[in-house]
């Protein structure tokens, strides 16, 4: 089995935090322009997100434009993620990881719009360790342009087979969006919605969920759920 974790609103919460860092290197780099208004963040991929605030400025999203874009949003949020305490575990993360810690033939991994740097940031930033992480699929690692959360699971399948030298016998995608049930279900996944960002667990019922809970906090009745999934 193989069971991947989106991180923003179903992990960890941020308050925040990414999206000014987001904002502020953006500005930083290419003015006032370069803002994100109208600019929708809670499942969307980060190469996603810049382009359409480079837009916002009038800016096309080439390669160095993108590469400046990343190394000021990069520089910002290890300056953000120095002062401690700034994120925290959605209730229940903690407890359901450690369960699933015990779980055999499991392999747990991230897929999310995050870059892997400041990914690893934010999971880090709540005490969660990362290594139990094994295989993920990264913002930026869709092999087409434009790219899409979509394109997202085959990469993380094709590192689980690469690392483990077979296909897993099933795939389960834990997300608190639309987009994570979306891309789950063009896969043939599982699908398990999180009620713990902007989602409520109608919206994402009504999305394809085949689960959905309004947190991870009952932690022996999702794992059993996950696991028999």
């Amino acid at each position: 089995m193989l069971f991947l974790f989106d991180i923003d609103g179903t992990l960890l919460s941020t308050v925040g935090a990414g999206m000014r860092a987001m904002e502020a290197a953006g500005k930083e780099v290419f003015g006032e322009g370069c803002h994100s208004g109208g600019v929708q963040f809670a499942g969307r991929l980060d190469p996603l997100i810049m382009r359409e605030m480079l837009a916002n400025a009038g800016l096309l999203p080439t390669r160095e434009n993108l590469a400046a874009f990343r190394a000021a949003y990069e520089r910002r949020m290890h300056e953000t993620f120095k002062t401690p305490g700034l994120g925290r575990a959605m209730p229940g993360v903690h407890e359901l990881l450690s369960r699933l810690d015990k779980a055999d033939d499991l392999t747990m991994g991230l897929l999310t719009g995050n870059f892997e740097p400041t990914g690893l940031l934010k999971v880090r930033s709540c005490g969660i360790d990362t290594s139990r992480f094994q295989v993920s699929a990264w913002g930026d690692d869709s092999p087409h342009d434009p790219p899409e959360r979509n394109h997202l699971p085959p990469v993380a399948v094709e590192r689980y087979r690469r690392k483990l030298g077979r296909d897993p016998k099933r795939v389960v995608i834990i997300g608190d969006t639309p987009y994570d049930i979306a891309c789950a279900k063009a896969h043939g996944h599982v699908a398990v919605g999180v009620a713990t960002g902007k989602f409520t667990h109608a919206d994402l019922l009504a999305s394809g969920a085949d689960h959905a809970f309004p947190d991870l906090s009952e932690t022996e009745r999702v794992a059993e759920c996950l696991l028999s999934a």
